[in-house]
């Protein structure tokens, strides 16, 4: 781990590499969440072709925890089935990436609120009554 910040060297080079970053011009699902506390920013990108996300971008203002864990999430969906994108959840990233602080670990939830949210707003395009799945 990076003493100084409790970072491990997959977040720094997933901060410092980010993979997957931009926009998606013809994107049919977009989803923003944010935390004030924190002024973390997240915006997904999804291109979704027959029920498979083919495509998933990211542009995120933040620390380098939550373009990180941006820069995770959507190399974590592309490929996926949308039914098994929505499965990914924030101890996905973390556990993908080796670990986060415990004052970042709002930013692995910011990443799975992100992709649900860009999810959500596929259906809500397609005029389908979207129900996020519910974990107990």
């Amino acid at each position: 781990m990076s003493e100084d910040l409790g970072y491990t060297e997959k977040v720094m080079d997933y901060f410092l590499n980010p993979r997957n970053m931009g926009e998606i011009p013809d994107a049919n699902g977009v989803g923003e969440v944010g935390n004030p506390r924190c002024g973390d920013i997240m915006k997904m990108y999804l291109k979704i072709e027959n029920g498979v996300v083919v495509d998933a971008k990211f542009k995120t203002f933040g620390c380098a925890a939550a373009i990180a864990t941006s820069s995770v999430a959507t190399e974590l969906i592309i490929g996926k089935k949308i039914e098994d994108a929505l499965k990914i959840t924030n101890k996905d990233v973390i556990e993908f990436l080796g670990g986060l602080p415990a004052p970042k670990i709002h930013c692995s939830l910011l990443a799975e609120q992100s992709i649900k949210s860009a999810i959500e707003d596929y259906y809500e395009r397609l005029g389908v009554d979207y129900t996020p799945i519910t974990r107990n």
